[in-house]
């Protein structure tokens, strides 16, 4: 996290009146469960206009994780767990990378081109940093400090959505479980997606060990929680019937969590 001292750039590219770049959910709950989606929305801020892309590529796959915002509302709201989302498209900043990773400002992907990021200044990527980026993820940082006051190691969930086709190829697998230094986690989603019939990836179609995996590398992994990211295939989560489905699968498996693995060391509360 940047010192909260640093000056901030003079561009500005939330208006006042619009969104903040997060939203909370439940923020009173203190299960130890925390759920955050990078990709939740698809909106751009005003000041950017539509960054030069056409109405379909400003809802596809490059723009937003479709479903998984979705997906986390229902389970924050099923579980009544707390849920930290970005209300900004990814194209804008992606919240789940390094900002020093070329994709953090996309120009280009999967055949679109993005005019918005192309010759992007060095300003105006730091106003988006200042303003999405970091306190979306300082948000993050709050959460899980204040679920630490109730337990040691809170489980920490990241959700996301992927396409069925990417480069022309056809994905196999339905759901990704996705690990890297933790394992824990791991078996739970992979056993109970399998149990309903789905064809599970094991670190697939993304590796979880691959560095484009900001948000967990940076709050979990440092504090040794719990944690996985869970990918699932678009058609799965597109409508409202699909988010039900999935959503009521992964609610058992996370109402599970607390029982299967070590977390219950109980903080005396601040």
């Amino acid at each position: 996290m940047p010192d909260s001292n640093t000056t901030k750039s003079a561009c500005s590219v939330l208006a006042a009146d619009e969104p903040p770049p997060f939203y909370v959910m439940h923020p009173e709950s203190d299960r130890p469960i925390l759920l955050v989606c990078d990709h939740a929305s698809c909106a751009f801020p005003a000041s950017l206009g539509d960054m030069g892309l056409d109405p379909f590529a400003r809802r596809c796959h490059l723009a937003i994780d479709i479903g998984a915002g979705s997906l986390t509302e229902y389970l924050a709201d099923s579980l009544g767990v707390t849920a930290v989302l970005a209300q900004y498209s990814r194209l804008v900043v992606d919240c789940n990378r390094e900002l020093m990773d070329p994709s953090a400002y996309l120009a280009y992907g999967d055949g679109i081109l993005v005019p918005g990021n192309t010759n992007l200044r060095a300003t105006a990527k730091q106003a988006r940093a200042d303003e999405i980026y970091w306190p979306y993820h300082e948000a993050i940082e709050r959460e899980i400090e204040r679920l630490r006051l109730h337990w040691e190691k809170p489980a920490f969930i990241s959700i996301h959505s992927f396409t069925p086709v990417m480069n022309g190829e056809a994905r196999h697998c339905e759901i990704g479980i996705l690990w890297d230094k933790d394992t824990s986690l791991r078996p739970l989603f992979i056993e109970g997606f399998e149990a309903e019939g789905y064809v599970v990836g094991d670190n697939e179609p993304y590796s979880g060990k691959a560095p484009a995996d900001y948000t967990i590398d940076n709050h979990a992994e440092t504090r040794d929680l719990p944690c996985v990211g869970i990918e699932i295939r678009q058609d799965l989560v597109n409508d409202p019937a699909g988010v039900t489905r999935i959503g009521n699968i992964m609610h058992r498996i996370i109402e599970s969590i607390p029982d299967r693995i070590p977390m219950d060391r109980h903080r005396a509360s601040a």
